[in-house]
């Protein structure tokens, strides 16, 4: 005969909304992830942009990350997510499909940091497009660790 009793508590942490986001590991990483990203679009943007198709896909890819996890961190700070467990599926896919187009758009920036060697203003385009393409891969790298960093809560 089955026992009737309270229901057992999900085995599962709890989603942090407010203040508790920046102390919670994968959350954590979206603020650096937003700062990271923000710093390659405004270095790009610094530049002449020399190979619009190189760098043009590098914005793209970083203002629209940028602006999604900014989305993304709201919707974590106000508590829109309402303790659901899809919403670590949505965050999960969300940081893993960025981390692939971060990759390419680090790949292409430091294509044109390579071509940006020589020209008209070489050392200081040279110098924005190669902190530039720094920051994308630091970027990158932080969208996996959030994106591997769910499974492991």
């Amino acid at each position: 005969m089955a026992s009737v009793g309270p229901p057992a508590a999900s085995t599962q942490p709890a989603l942090p909304s407010g203040p508790a986001v920046f102390k919670t590991i994968p959350y954590a990483f979206i603020l650096p992830e937003i700062l990271c990203g923000t710093w390659v679009w405004i270095l790009v943007a610094a530049t002449s942009v020399s190979f619009p198709l190189l760098q043009g896909w590098v914005m793209y890819v970083s203002l629209s990350s940028c602006l999604i996890s900014l989305l993304l961190l709201l919707s974590y700070i106000f508590g829109f997510h309402k303790n659901s467990e899809n919403w670590k599926v949505l965050d999960s896919l969300y940081h893993g499909a960025t981390a692939i187009l971060y990759m390419s758009a680090a790949v292409l920036q430091a294509n044109a940091t390579i071509r940006s060697e020589s020209g008209p203003n070489a050392p200081l385009y040279y110098q924005l497009n190669s902190a530039a393409s720094f920051f994308a891969f630091i970027t990158t790298f932080l969208y996996i660790l959030h994106a591997f960093s769910i499974y492991y809560q």
